[in-house]
């Protein structure tokens, strides 16, 4: 029996006339997105996981037999974050690409920084000062603060769930044909022209 993919959306509207919209149940696979009204996207669901939807999503394991599957989903990432995403992964050096367990360190408050991470699948818990500042999903940057202000991790960045991670080795100098987009110099113009809100408390 082939597995089925499956998104399930509840809407709620308030005695106020108020309508929140929420994804209340998914397949383990693929990724599931949402967008607004305005075709604008505003979450998707977290993990990924290729190898249980085919060992599982299939007959009774799904909302037309007696189950469904919540997911775990975590906001969009930003217009800005996409852009980055996209030059991180096709840059000429490209990323080294490594998987985390669940409860894993990814970076400590206080610690030298000269990498910069783009989360590809999971969730990762952001803390600073030993309070919990947030959740980022998939398609999230990590790490410019330190490249472009101090040097130094100003959070602590943890896996909430398995992860998988692309890492950019921090490289000084001008961009160049042969690897145009990675360089420090430009990673310190895109995030001090329009960093968004979200990352003022990231590492």
């Amino acid at each position: 029996m082939s597995p089925t993919v499956w998104t399930t959306l509840t809407l709620t509207v308030g005695a106020d006339g108020s309508v929140r919209g929420e994804m209340t149940g998914a397949s383990r696979f693929p990724r599931h997105w949402i967008y607004d009204h305005e075709g604008h996207l505003t979450a998707k669901s977290g993990t990924a996981d290729l190898r249980q939807w085919l060992l599982t999503s299939h007959g009774e394991h799904t909302p037309w037999g007696s189950e469904d599957s919540k997911p775990l989903v975590t906001v969009a990432e930003t217009a800005l974050e996409r852009q980055m995403s996209a030059e991180i992964m096709r840059a000429g050096d490209r990323p080294s690409v490594r998987r985390l367990a669940k409860d894993s360190l990814l970076v400590q408050q206080g610690a030298p920084g000269g990498e910069l991470y783009l989360l590809l699948d999971g969730i990762l818990g952001v803390w600073a000062d030993g309070r919990q500042l947030g959740q980022l999903g998939p398609g999230a940057v990590v790490g410019e603060r330190a490249l472009i202000e101090s040097g130094r991790r100003t959070a602590t960045v943890r896996t909430l769930t398995d992860c998988v991670v692309a890492t950019a080795k921090d490289r000084t100098g001008p961009a160049s044909p042969a690897s145009p987009s990675c360089t420090t110099e430009k990673i310190r113009a895109d995030f001090r022209s329009s960093r968004p809100e979200r990352f003022r408390e990231c590492p």
